[in-house]
């Protein structure tokens, strides 16, 4: 997507950076591929907030997408569309029998024909196993264990790269953050790079557009009355006199949060 041109009249017009949404569409009406659904806005089963900054965004339409290609997916892309529940685009596949929706990679144009299969052609779109993919390829939308979803590099942009097959077994990767993972061979992955490549450059300009995407103010624990945070209160401005903490007082910044049964297959 390009750059959505805006004739500055204030200074944060200025710094706003927005995408033009015009090559893709908007509005979806396929019944079967989108559903309703309501917001927990933050609240856990007994109306508590458990996570805070979320609340009073824009009604959406919840699209469901196939993550899992690894179903012998295969059809002519029919349309781009924008999903306002994530940061990436996504495709409208249909062949004979039945539709489908997936993460769109950068570069898929309407009418192409894709599959999913071990025996699929090495273009963009297309799904395999990484033990069919070459080495150096990028990839995304992979899954973690074989016939289930894929759950890693689904962002806006997001790509990684297969750089090794170990034993006939693993599968070593390049994830986007750099980490270094051991995935199996016969897990599968889509090729390319997830597409909207310009989203991380978006800058909202305004509180306005922060509050249709659901998201609400975030106070300092420092401006503050001491009986709401633990940097609260003190005369004149203060910077909390402690290392930061969350408002129920734990440690928040260098502290690992990783569960150790994790770093099981993560090399690096």
């Amino acid at each position: 997507m390009i750059e959505k041109k805006i004739n500055p009249i204030t200074p944060s017009q200025r710094q706003t950076f927005l995408l033009k949404k015009t090559n893709l569409t908007r509005i979806f009406k396929v019944k079967a591929l989108t559903k309703g659904f309501q917001r927990a806005n933050g609240r856990n089963n007994q109306g508590k907030i458990t996570v805070r900054h979320r609340g009073g965004g824009h009604k959406r339409l919840y699209r469901q997408i196939n993550f899992n290609r690894s179903q012998n997916i295969e059809g002519y892309v029919k349309k781009i569309l924008y999903d306002p529940n994530r940061s990436a685009n996504i495709a409208y596949i249909k062949n004979d029998l039945k539709s489908y929706l997936i993460l769109a990679p950068e570069g898929l144009q309407i009418n192409q024909y894709i599959k999913s299969s071990p025996k699929a052609e090495l273009k963009t779109g297309n799904a395999l196993p990484l033990q069919d993919i070459p080495i150096g390829s990028l990839i995304h939308n992979i899954s973690l264990y074989p016939s289930s979803r894929g759950k890693l590099i689904r962002s806006a942009g997001t790509s990684a790269q297969l750089i090794q097959k170990i034993n006939n077994k693993y599968a070593r990767i390049r994830l986007n953050s750099g980490e270094l993972k051991l995935i199996l061979l016969t897990c599968y992955a889509t090729l390319g790079i997830v597409s909207n490549i310009n989203y991380k450059k978006i800058k909202l300009g305004k509180a306005g557009r922060s509050r249709w995407l659901n998201r609400r103010p975030s106070v300092r624990g420092v401006a503050k009355n001491p009986v709401d945070h633990p940097h609260g209160g003190g005369e004149g401005k203060t910077s909390g006199g402690r290392p930061s903490v969350t408002p129920q007082g734990k440690i928040t910044k260098g502290k690992p949060t990783r569960k150790k049964n994790k770093k099981k297959l993560i090399i690096q």
